[in-house]
């Protein structure tokens, strides 16, 4: 209580954890050969021996043992926000729209229009438990999946985490609460959600609700997708950097409802996938930018950042893309033998990472 009574008067220190020890920045990303170059690529998966991605309203399939264009799978007219492989065949794949459409091995389609009693529509990622059991988060109440700029801004905490039964139809809420939940991944009998707006990655029970116990937390990112690792850990996605700026921010209420409602969202002071595309974003000049040659070490509002976690969700090894450099927005990874793929949405490019395979 004295702290935060002292806090009126000084001020309140804004402190984020240095990228450093398994963190400590490099150009990995930047220097790992090219797989595919496709607009904002995203949703990585390994379905029917091929990589299926999404690329804006698209889902596409690349056979990387044939030298030929992505092969288009399906087309929807709103974004694609997620997507994952059943097991046994089939796939289910998220919308901005707030549908989930799911097939099975036959390629029957069910339309989820939304989830729970609310009717949710914000689906940010998609898991297969087994073929009739899929887990799906929802990052916030009210808002479509491209709306999280929006509450990050807004501090919003109404995101949770569903089991949907696919052959009974019970739909079971495991979590609310959440700040953004934006990857999912099982781990025995429990899941590991990556809470966005908290900056962690939480354990919760795959069989019944319950309260979030964290894993990792403090991260310097805004951690995302998650996917198993071949040594038994996982793949971590930050999808861009956390900032003292964009931290200061959050702690100015009149402002930030000033900037909401009169600025463009793609200027805001807020975290984005990419940067250096307009002369009216913030962060520019000499905190960036110094005579047309970007700093490695400016406050970039985008980043490239992929984490390696071992079996009790601890950093052990990152790949980069500097402040400075071209492949950011890092928001699907995925693991197959001899490979690892990394999408950098931000940086329009799918890059194979295949040294740092388990």
């Amino acid at each position: 209580m004295l702290q935060r009574a002292l806090d009126i008067f000084r001020g309140k220190a804004i402190t984020i954890p240095p990228m450093d020890g398994a963190l400590r920045p490099n150009t990995a990303l930047d220097d790992a050969p090219l797989l595919l170059s496709a607009t904002g690529p995203d949703n990585l998966a390994w379905i029917e021996e091929r990589l299926v991605f999404s690329s804006g309203g698209k889902v596409l399939a690349f056979d990387r043992d044939k030298d030929s264009s992505p092969e288009p799978l399906a087309e929807f007219g709103t974004p694609v926000s997620c997507l994952a492989g059943r097991l046994g065949g089939g796939s289910a794949v998220g919308l901005d729209n707030g549908e989930i459409h799911i097939w099975d091995a036959e390629g029957s389609e069910t339309v989820l229009e939304g989830i729970g009693p609310q009717a949710l529509k914000c689906p940010t990622a998609l898991l297969f438990l087994d073929s009739d059991n899929l887990i799906a988060c929802q990052g916030a109440v009210g808002l479509a999946p491209s709306g999280w700029a929006r509450d990050l801004m807004q501090k919003g905490s109404s995101g949770s985490v569903w089991r949907l039964d696919l052959k009974t139809g019970k739909q079971t809420c495991l979590a609310s609460g959440l700040a953004f939940p934006n990857g999912v991944l099982a781990r025995g009998s429990d899941l590991v959600v990556a809470e966005s707006w908290r900056h962690r990655l939480i354990s919760l029970s795959a069989g019944q609700p319950g309260v979030g116990r964290p894993l990792l937390a403090n991260l310097p990112g805004y951690p995302s997708r998650l996917s198993p690792a071949g040594d038994g850990g996982a793949w971590l996605c930050l999808f861009a950097p956390r900032n003292r700026l964009i931290e200061f921010i959050l702690q100015e209420d009149a402002y930030r409802g000033a900037m909401l409602q009169d600025v463009a969202p793609e200027f805001w002071i807020a975290p984005t996938l990419s940067t250096h595309r307009s002369f009216l974003e913030p962060l520019q000049c000499g905190a960036v930018t110094t005579m047309g040659i970007s700093k490695a070490w400016a406050p970039s509002r985008s980043y490239g950042l992929l984490v390696r976690l071992s079996g009790d969700m601890q950093p052990v090894a990152s790949h980069h893309s500097r402040a400075n450099g071209l492949r950011h927005g890092v928001t699907s990874a995925i693991e197959i033998p001899g490979h690892v793929y990394a999408a950098c949405k931000g940086g329009d490019a799918i890059v194979d990472l295949a040294e740092a395979r388990g």
